[in-house]
């Protein structure tokens, strides 16, 4: 979905509408005029609203906030106004690329009720700024006084701790602060809906599905296709998993058979289990080697961090970071101010502009996520000269799976090349290698699937708000196996605890990305010339990859994503065969261990 905005009036907005004769037939050089006035509007409006987001997520305030509010609220009636306007043209045949102009900028909510618009922009400015904000103060029981604690803080020890208690403290302390917007989410969710139907569509999670190229039920559809696909790998994970953590915390936590405790699995969403990897290692297989543990010894800092990352993407021909980039963008979290610390890529200005809002810590997570967000930054570099309208990725999965299929090539040879492995350090053989990779993108893909598998059916009204938990957690049983670690509560709103949701930004995007980066990684790899294991392949400094990966990047959205995917990959469709392919070693492994009674299968 395209997002533009302005600090410029309403009216001013309206003003600026390129218009049409209505008397008269539309004719195509009236739809191409239309586009090309509708994009040089839309980019300047744009740029505004960019920088203004820009200052909201970095100095948290009133007055940001309001500023922010008032810019989304222009932005969201000159966007429904431009598309609105847009369907004058419906069933004349025009150039392909004047009709895919006009289809992706109907792709929008319209709010025409000033008062509705406005309270529709405050409500999603307070919710991002309400998370960015948040704390859990727990309550000593000696009475004394306790200081209270971030998410980074609360993620550190859903991450580091294996004591249950404080565990589950700190996952219910979290989760119970989203009951704050929760009566704001629904507010929300009734505006956005009005939006979206005013624009034709049953509701805005129908809209969403709609940016894909297909109908909105193909595309349910073709997720739950992938998802089976690939749900044999995670089934013999998560029972793998399982038996580890019932070896450590005891039958009276875990369960034999049955979904894993949530707030067992390292991470405050269960939707990444890396940082419970020492509690699951395989063994003697292990290796000693800990990337974040050199990364701290060596105090590497957040900018050596991300020259590293900006040195893998030159060394396919991209090239280097504007300097700006080093000026403009925050890598450190600052000590005098809140900020919304998720990491973020922006392009502020369509062209040279790009940062990176990220408060860096020096640890493999976040040295991987860099690497991510520098996928987003190149692929807006990429497609910088494309119309405006095209600036984007061919769908919302494309922009997060760029990053990503670079972060597939950090292997030990790259981290040798690099100099942040030695020659003697023992990073493990395939099979624990493999398994670190698992517990971070396999675990994961069921978690991406559900959070708008939810909000698919709180759009479209299936669930209610006094509902809302109970249907979180039935999916969350469905397709993670995994269960609450305490009984619902009355009021509850679990899903609020993630930025995503408290954002409005949707995710069924990371689901596609995480099929889609093995399939760019496996097409990069052939093109290499590459014979071996898909899992051992790292494109680092193989410019014949890197010229065929910049080739579909600087496509942008000028095609259908299937003719993006069919340029790289010769595939048209998202496909889970290449994600087992580089699981396949790990997938026998973990059948073994189950089949000789070491787990039991997940139900």
């Amino acid at each position: 979905m395209f997002i533009f905005a302005s600090t410029q009036g309403a009216a001013a907005v309206a003003a600026t509408l390129p218009q049409a004769d209505k008397r008269k037939a539309p004719t195509v050089q009236e739809a191409e005029r239309f586009v090309r006035e509708a994009e040089l509007r839309l980019e300047a409006l744009l740029i505004k609203a960019q920088r203004a987001e820009w200052v909201s997520q970095n100095f948290i305030t009133d007055d940001t906030q309001q500023i922010t509010a008032e810019a989304n609220e222009a932005l969201l009636k000159a966007n429904g106004e431009f598309a609105l306007a847009a369907r004058r043209y419906k069933g004349l045949k025009l150039p392909a690329d004047t009709a895919r102009k006009l289809k992706l900028m109907q792709l929008t909510l319209m709010i025409p009720d000033d008062q509705e618009r406005a309270r529709f922009t405050r409500l999603a400015s307070s919710m991002t700024s309400a998370y960015g904000m948040a704390k859990y103060c727990p309550q000593p029981t000696d009475g004394s006084k306790s200081g209270c604690l971030s998410l980074d803080a609360l993620e550190k020890i859903m991450a580091e701790s294996r004591d249950p208690a404080q565990l589950k403290d700190a996952w219910i302390g979290w989760h119970a602060q989203a009951k704050a917007y929760k009566q704001d989410y629904v507010s929300f969710i009734a505006l956005s809906n009005k939006g979206a139907r005013a624009m034709g569509f049953a509701d805005t999670g129908a809209l969403w599905r709609s940016a894909y190229d297909m109908t909105p039920d193909a595309f349910t559809s073709d997720l739950e296709r992938a998802w089976q696909q690939v749900r044999p790998l995670y089934d013999s994970l998560h029972s793998y998993v399982r038996l580890k953590l019932r070896q450590t915390y005891g039958p009276d936590l875990v369960p034999a058979t049955g979904p894993i405790p949530a707030h067992l699995l390292g991470n405050m969403w269960s939707q990444s289990w890396e940082n419970i990897y020492p509690l699951v290692k395989p063994g003697t297989q292990a290796g000693d080697y800990d990337l974040s543990q050199v990364l701290a010894q060596r105090g590497t800092s957040a900018k050596e961090m991300m020259k590293v990352a900006e040195g893998f993407y030159t060394s396919l021909g991209m090239e280097p970071l504007p300097e700006t980039f080093w000026e403009r963008s925050l890598l450190i979290k600052p000590q005098d101010r809140e900020v919304v610390c998720h990491a973020s890529a922006w392009d502020i200005d369509q062209q040279q502009d790009v940062r990176v809002k990220m408060c860096i810590r020096p640890n493999e997570e976040d040295f991987i996520t860099i690497h991510h967000e520098l996928g987003h930054i190149y692929y807006d570099l990429a497609y910088r000269g494309q119309p405006m309208l095209f600036r984007n990725g061919a769908n919302e999965g494309f922009h997060e799976a760029i990053g990503d299929t670079v972060a597939l090539s950090i292997t030990p040879n790259y981290l040798r090349t690099v100099g942040l492995m030695k020659a003697d350090d023992r990073p493990g053989d395939d099979i624990d290698n493999l398994l670190k990779q698992a517990l971070a993108k396999v675990a994961f893909l069921p978690f991406a699937y559900k959070v708008d598998a939810w909000r698919w059916q709180v759009y479209a009204g299936q669930v209610k708000p006094q509902d809302y938990d109970q249907a979180w957690w039935s999916l969350s049983e469905t397709y993670q196996g995994i269960s609450r670690p305490v009984p619902l509560q009355a009021d509850g709103f679990d899903a609020g605890a993630k930025y995503h949701v408290a954002a409005d930004t949707s995710y069924a995007r990371y689901f596609v990305a995480h099929l889609l980066q093995f399939q760019f990684q496996r097409a990069l790899c052939r093109e290499a010339g590459y014979t071996g294991p898909l899992h051992s392949c790292s494109i680092y400094g193989n410019q014949k990859a890197g010229e065929k990966f910049q080739a579909m990047l600087k496509l942008g959205a000028s095609k259908p994503w299937p003719e993006a995917l069919y340029a790289m990959t010769g595939e048209r469709q998202l496909d889970g065969s290449a994600l087992i392919e580089y699981f396949q070693p790990l997938k026998l492994w973990l059948d073994q261990q189950n089949a000789q009674g070491l787990a039991v299968k997940a139900p």
